[in-house]
């Protein structure tokens, strides 16, 4: 009888243990659920091979839950519908936290560049909407930016683009960053800056 008591609780407690890996399951399909992605381009290659030519396709996605969180990723295969999927899985891996201001722009002007890709990008007001190129755009909208500026200065390649984009993005840093690593409070901080643009104003 002590036996086949311990064997049912090992049961129920594996079906527990289950039951709760399931619920781990969940929660990460209704954080995927509420991601955006952004197809942003989609190319042929061609391997040559003895007999020919073997074509496949790449594909290059930009991922994000419209709340401060983005990513990217590239992936190839044979068909389209499986070189979206490889690049979407592979942009979910590698998704960064931006600071923004009020919810709807950046904190401050900043540059960007990867190879001959170069951007810079500016926080606008409420109402400006996303002014940026095809590339740039879908990360914007994927990060849940609602105004800002942006211009490209380099490469028109949408990968180079993109890249150049997440180093000016990673570059962002809000008062609270700048508070803590100098030591100082957030409204000293946010008072020299307004000091500073009454002078630049006289």
């Amino acid at each position: 009888m002590a036996r086949e008591g311990q064997q049912r609780d090992s049961k129920e407690g594996g079906g527990r243990d289950r039951d709760r890996g399931r619920g781990r399951g969940r929660d990460k399909e209704d954080r995927d659920n509420d991601l955006i992605d952004k197809l942003v381009h989609i190319n042929r290659v061609a391997k040559v091979v003895k007999g020919g030519r073997r074509f496949g396709f790449a594909a290059l996605v930009v991922v994000g839950d419209g709340n401060g969180r983005v990513g990217y990723g590239h992936g190839k295969a044979r068909e389209v519908p499986e070189a979206i999927r490889k690049a979407t899985d592979d942009a979910k891996k590698s998704l960064i936290r931006i600071p923004l201001k009020d919810g709807r722009t950046l904190h401050h002007e900043v540059r960007g560049h990867h190879g001959a890709g170069k951007v810079l990008v500016r926080p606008a007001p409420a109402g400006t909407g996303i002014i940026a190129g095809g590339p740039m755009r879908a990360v914007f909208e994927a990060l849940g930016v609602g105004d800002v500026v942006s211009k490209s200065l380099g490469t028109s390649n949408p990968y180079n683009m993109v890249r150049a984009t997440f180093d000016a993005l990673k570059n962002q840093q809000s008062p609270r960053m700048v508070a803590a690593r100098r030591g100082r409070s957030v409204s000293e901080i946010l008072a020299r800056r307004e000091d500073q643009s009454a002078e630049t104003s006289a």
